[in-house]
């Protein structure tokens, strides 16, 4: 028997994602990936996948999908409202939890919860094509699986290799929020006057709806800028903020541009990344400097930590 999902649904952006691309910003290939790499691994663990198994990512709405085949598990982690649809009966799903759908049944993610970014990962593989060694789909770029689009309503999703383990699974976990952005100075830290430093690390910020896995672009207090505005284009990495000519700050995302014009007064640690994404338009930021050596240390315990979640399972 063929087994597939039937997309009735699209949603917003639903893409299919891995961990990335590597060592490719030399030639302009972002690295792209997914958003929150902790819920991302946490979905495959769950099911006993490879952690750099390919999901289907999805933000604000998800896809509303038709199950055709034989028995497969599923499970969606973040902070994600859905159900499972079998006939005329409806079940309310929850999070970091596995289940079994059969022929017919159909997943519906409803929404994310006051959050963006969710997972839908499967016991099974996946019918892709994978580019530079990943998946990965960058809708800017046209780069990935799926021709590098969107998922969208009406086109079928083949799947390999179901695993046969049935066996029910469930993570206890909760997501939290983080009340500030730790960041360390960036290369052009000195570009910005005194005032525009203090505003940057005292004053509030808000994400703004123009947002996306490109960057978040944020709302406040114009940062200023006493040196240049626009610089000779320089590599970008992910959680890089730049400050263009407006004094709006802007983030680097998944899908960041590799090379970049902008001065950049500080860097979003890797430890804060994964929660960062998760603040819908709207939210408030607030930044607060560290120094390199602690930020790689915070890396090193989230690691861990997200390595001991994996363990409970």
């Amino acid at each position: 028997m063929n087994n597939f999902f039937e997309i009735l649904r699209g949603g917003i952006n639903t893409t299919f994602q891995d961990v990335g691309r590597n060592n490719l910003h030399h030639i302009g290939i972002p690295s792209s990936g997914a958003m929150d790499n902790r819920n991302f691994q946490l979905s495959n663990s769950i099911l006993g996948n490879k952690l750099n198994n390919p999901v289907i990512e999805f933000a604000y709405q998800g896809p509303l999908i038709k199950f055709h085949g034989d028995k497969i598990n599923f499970v969606i982690t973040g902070e994600v409202i859905f159900k499972i649809v079998r006939g005329k009966n409806e079940i309310i799903g929850n999070c970091y939890e596995s289940y079994t759908i059969e022929e017919g049944d159909k997943i519906d993610i409803i929404s994310t919860n006051k959050s963006v970014y969710g997972y839908l990962a499967i016991s099974g593989e996946f019918d892709l094509k994978f580019q530079w060694g990943s998946c990965s789909v960058n809708t800017k770029a046209n780069i990935g699986s799926n021709n590098g689009k969107k998922i969208i309503s009406g086109q079928n999703i083949n799947i390999l290799n179901i695993l046969p383990n049935e066996m029910k699974k469930k993570l206890n976990f909760v997501n939290t929020k983080i009340e500030k952005i730790r960041v360390i100075k960036g290369t052009n830290y000195n570009y910005f006057s005194e005032k525009g430093i203090k505003s940057f690390f005292n004053d509030d910020f808000f994400v703004s709806k123009l947002s996306d896995r490109m960057g978040m672009r944020l709302e406040g207090p114009k940062i200023e800028n006493i040196a240049e505005t626009n610089i000779r284009s320089e590599g970008l990495v992910k959680g890089v903020i730049q400050v263009p000519a407006d004094g709006n700050p802007i983030i680097m995302l998944s899908d960041h541009g590799t090379i970049g014009g902008y001065p950049k007064i500080g860097v979003v640690i890797s430890a804060d990344i994964d929660k960062l994404v998760q603040l819908s338009p709207g939210s408030k930021i607030k930044f607060q400097e560290i120094e390199l050596e602690d930020a790689e240390t915070l890396f090193k315990l989230y690691e861990l930590e997200t390595q001991n979640l994996i363990s409970q399972i």
